[in-house]
């Protein structure tokens, strides 16, 4: 049960420290979640100490915003997708942090560049890179926003796990060429996708850059959602046989360890059905 505050019931605070409905809203959010994100409005009004109206019309409001979405088979109410998107954003702000010491070690075993990508909202950002240490080098651009997530090794590792509504979302401008190897047609993309979610990696076999390929993965929190991935990119004159298996060994090994200390789930973990 949500405990009472010193001011009495939760919420019945002084209007200096806090406005009552948001109080309120906030410990309806706990309180589902300190029942394994999901509970009836009968208990959720016996755990909060507020009255079943006063429940009703605040997670009617918390609904529409999707912080909270009904069950009605179970006449419950469970966290909405908008506490993931929140979830996500806040581990994405200390992620480079997370990351660097993978991103590094990756550098120092394959000499090659490393970066690391999230999806913020519809669109994918390059947030991190560590340069190449050969002198022959892959100029991969600046960090920001990604034009090509169905043409990059990271852009692939994030969207192979995401229903196909949110796939067809985030490439709303279409599949555009940037090589003659550019995927550029929606069925062939989706097989592409499923051979990212049977391996557990991504290859951009120069897709995006002639004469430049790159292996990404996934990054996993303790959903098992994919917050991110990290790839790494060489040449093509580099790009012999046991150097990119170096190269998807050090990726997948690092998102694998990422993942874990994030608390995610294995790579290999089952895409969502809209996906399959």
């Amino acid at each position: 049960m949500i405990s009472r505050t010193a001011g009495g019931l939760p919420g019945e605070r002084s209007e200096r420290h806090s406005i009552q409905s948001v109080d309120r809203a906030m410990t309806l959010l706990e309180a589902i979640a300190e029942a394994g994100g999901e509970c009836t409005l009968t208990e959720l009004s016996r755990r909060t100490q507020l009255n079943i109206s006063t429940c009703h019309h605040l997670l009617s409001t918390l609904v529409q915003r999707g912080y909270v979405a009904k069950v009605p088979v179970r006449r419950s109410y469970a966290l909405g997708a908008r506490i993931h998107y929140l979830c996500n954003a806040s581990l994405q702000v200390g992620l480079p942090a997370r990351a660097a010491p993978f991103i590094e070690r990756i550098n120092e075993r394959t000499g090659e560049t490393v970066h690391l990508a999230v999806l913020q909202g519809d669109a994918m950002m390059k947030i991190a890179k560590r340069e190449s240490r050969h002198a022959v080098r892959v100029d991969t651009g600046t960090l920001g926003k990604s034009d090509a997530p169905h043409a990059t090794a990271t852009g692939k590792a994030m969207l192979a796990w995401l229903p196909e509504d949110d796939m067809r979302r985030v490439l709303s401008n279409g599949l555009p060429r940037f090589t003659p190897k550019t995927i550029t047609e929606w069925p062939a993309l989706i097989e592409a996708l499923r051979q990212v979610r049977r391996n557990g990696y991504a290859i951009d076999d120069e897709e995006y850059q002639p004469g430049v390929i790159c292996i990404g993965a996934p990054i996993r929190d303790h959903n098992g959602a994919v917050v991110g991935a990290i790839s790494a990119s060489t040449p093509t004159m580099r790009a012999k046989d046991d150097h990119l298996a170096l190269v998807r060994e050090q990726v997948t090994a690092a998102v694998r360890a990422l993942s874990s200390e994030l608390g995610g789930l294995n790579a290999q973990s089952r895409a969502p059905a809209a996906a399959e």
